[in-house]
């Protein structure tokens, strides 16, 4: 079993920046891809970025260029940013872990871009 659970969301003005952290735990060696997907009511969820256990980074069209995903592994923790932050990046967040038995979901942080 992992456990997944995120932080830093919350209210930003656009254009300002914002961090991200999934921290895990539990059977970690056994998730080799980390990513952050993000839901709104409007659209199904949909992948932000993601990187692997040997460091391949992915990331959608909507957020290339403006954001950056790493790993602590001595965190055990995956962190997105994202930068010039605009009102339809506002979503709820989700940490996901593919691992070797199954995929894993975390409870999901609220980003909320506003003036």
């Amino acid at each position: 079993q992992v456990q997944l659970v995120e932080s830093g969301g919350g209210l930003v003005q656009p254009g300002r920046s914002l961090r991200l952290a999934c921290a895990a735990s539990g059977a970690i060696a056994t998730v080799y891809t980390t990513g952050w997907y993000r839901q709104t009511p409007e659209k199904q969820r949909e992948l932000v970025a993601l990187i692997t256990a040997d460091g391949v980074r992915k990331f959608s069209d909507s957020v290339k260029g403006r954001s950056t995903i790493w790993r602590d592994n001595a965190k055990a923790t995956v962190y997105l940013q994202l930068d010039s932050l605009k009102p339809e990046d506002t979503a709820v967040y989700y940490c996901h872990g593919e691992a070797s038995d199954r995929d894993y979901w975390g409870q999901g942080t609220q980003v909320t871009v506003s003036s």
